[in-house]
């Protein structure tokens, strides 16, 4: 029996853009070691979920509630009385028709310690992305969210009349179900049937529509739309605005959805970028790499440093990836080995591309020799024109390397060796895969970057029995290409090994 209690924060994740999760909210997420979230948080803040957290999916949407409330409830309680940091993941705002009061009840009734942290909510945030102000001095002073929901037995709570008297913006959230009833309702409690309406889908999301219209004639444009869940209706003069201010179509890449694979640690240059151009990005970490630990691999590192000052010729180290040069160096302050024995030697260097290029800058390092094209074959052929007499080759790089740059030294005879310095590991997040999984099959997925061959190959190995020929791969690099190709994706090759020239692959 835990004696310590827990504690629950409850979390609102905004409308779905990842950009409109609080700082407060991302840091409460990424700490927690549970999450109950909803069906209405996106995949991009779903990604954001630590791997190591207990993940309960409740799945709330309207008409359909996958876990009933009074069991939601009790599941914070456990959970919080086992001693977790737990998190109520809600999408929107917890207290703007989510239902938190109601789960707070439980917890201050067992003296369970709790915080609310706010969420910008979809009444106010779907709007303004599809260019509708909900206040504006010219045309309304107030604003006013009400449930689409009607009462259990399908009486209706909403004062059709007073809301009309207003003259006010008028937010229907959880009411795309009602919405013939809703306009019916305004234009019977004598609203102008010539009121501008809007009904705003997946609102913040990459793939969010909007349908303008009159109050009159809302419900037929929705139907000939096929608005579906989750969306709400607007009513008001302010839907009048929505050509003149809509802004997030005009964005470079609006509308598209990118799964970016590379390691976390690096994701984020790519992620900015795309972002940046107004791309949705879903950040699915396919690989993880780490430095070798191991005595019997560490002493297998200090063997080739020994190696390299004991065999006679032309010396080169050769790097084929930024975690390579990373590694290298760190396993030369835990073996406490000294750079300047290498210079003895007349070591040079050659680096695969201009990412490995620079993380060798950072060390103080400029290398010898860049091939044109960024990839190990093309190093090694490059590196076979400019050798000297008798040059020996030592590449530090991960534990399974592709086979390409060793087959083109074997063939020209020259000596080499092929040290480990990095493990690459797969990494699979069974709720973030089969959500990726979903939104490929559904096509709201665009496009899937790689970044190595190995993230091409973790990739494959998380979504096993899919067709692979949905999926637009933008590849860093021939390498990496190759390997997509034989699975049948669609492949983009970015011209040059850059990340900026990844992101120039991506288009509407």
């Amino acid at each position: 029996m835990i004696d310590k209690k827990g504690k629950v924060w409850l979390v609102g994740a905004g409308p779905g853009d990842i950009g409109l999760l609080t700082v407060k909210g991302k840091e409460v997420l990424e700490s927690a070691e549970v999450v109950v979230y909803d069906a209405l948080v996106s995949d991009e803040i779903a990604a954001l979920i630590p791997s190591s957290a207990k993940k309960i999916n409740v799945g709330k949407r309207a008409n359909h509630h996958l876990v009933p409330q009074e069991e939601i409830n009790q599941i914070l309680l456990e959970e919080a009385l086992q001693g977790n940091r737990v998190v109520r993941l809600k999408g929107g705002d917890p207290f703007v028709f989510g239902r938190g009061g109601e789960e707070l009840e439980l917890l201050v009734a067992n003296n369970i310690s709790y915080e609310v942290v706010p969420g910008i909510t979809s009444a106010v945030s779907v709007p303004a992305y599809a260019g509708i102000p909900v206040t504006h001095r010219d045309y309304t002073s107030s604003v006013h969210i009400i449930t689409g929901h009607a009462r259990k037995g399908g009486v209706s709570r909403i004062q059709y009349d007073a809301l009309v008297k207003m003259n006010a913006t008028l937010i229907f959230l959880m009411g795309i179900g009602a919405l013939e009833e809703i306009c019916k309702s305004l234009m019977e409690a004598g609203m102008n049937p010539d009121t501008p309406a809007a009904v705003l889908e997946r609102g913040t999301s990459a793939k969010q529509r909007r349908v303008i219209a009159t109050v009159a004639s809302l419900k037929e444009e929705a139907d000939q739309a096929v608005i579906q869940t989750p969306a709400i209706i607007v009513v008001g003069e302010v839907c009048s605005l929505a050509d003149s201010f809509a802004w997030m179509e005009k964005q470079p890449l609006a509308g598209i959805q990118v799964v970016v694979t590379r390691p976390k640690e690096k994701s984020s240059s790519l992620t900015g970028k795309l972002r940046a151009r107004g791309a949705h990005v879903i950040e699915m970490p396919a690989i993880q790499t780490t430095t070798i630990t191991q005595e019997k691999e560490v002493e297998r590192f200090v063997q080739s440093l020994d190696k390299i000052r004991e065999v006679s010729g032309e010396q080169w180290i050769l790097f084929t990836s930024p975690k390579g040069v990373e590694s290298f160096f760190s396993l030369l302050a835990v073996t406490k080995k000294d750079m300047r024995q290498l210079y003895t030697a007349g070591v040079k260097f050659g680096v695969v591309g201009n990412a490995t290029r620079k993380e060798l800058r950072l060390h103080g390092i400029e290398a010898d020799y860049m091939p044109e094209i960024y990839c190990g074959k093309e190093l090694a052929k490059g590196l076979i024109e400019v050798f000297g007499q008798n040059p020996y080759i030592t590449l530090y790089r991960a534990e399974v390397g592709t086979e390409d740059i060793v087959e083109v030294l074997e063939k020209n005879q020259i000596a080499y060796q092929d040290v480990a310095v990095y493990h690459t590991q797969y990494l699979v997040d069974e709720e973030l895969v089969a959500r990726i999984g979903t939104g490929i099959e559904n096509e709201t997925v665009d496009y899937v970057m790689f970044t190595s061959a190995s993230c091409v190959k973790a990739f494959t190995s998380c979504l096993t029995g899919m067709d692979y020929s949905k999926i637009k791969a933008v590849c860093i690099g021939e390498q990496t290409a190759e390997i997509a190709s034989k699975y049948g994706m669609q492949v983009r090759v970015s011209k040059m090994a850059t990340i900026d020239s990844m992101v120039e692959c991506v288009s509407r």
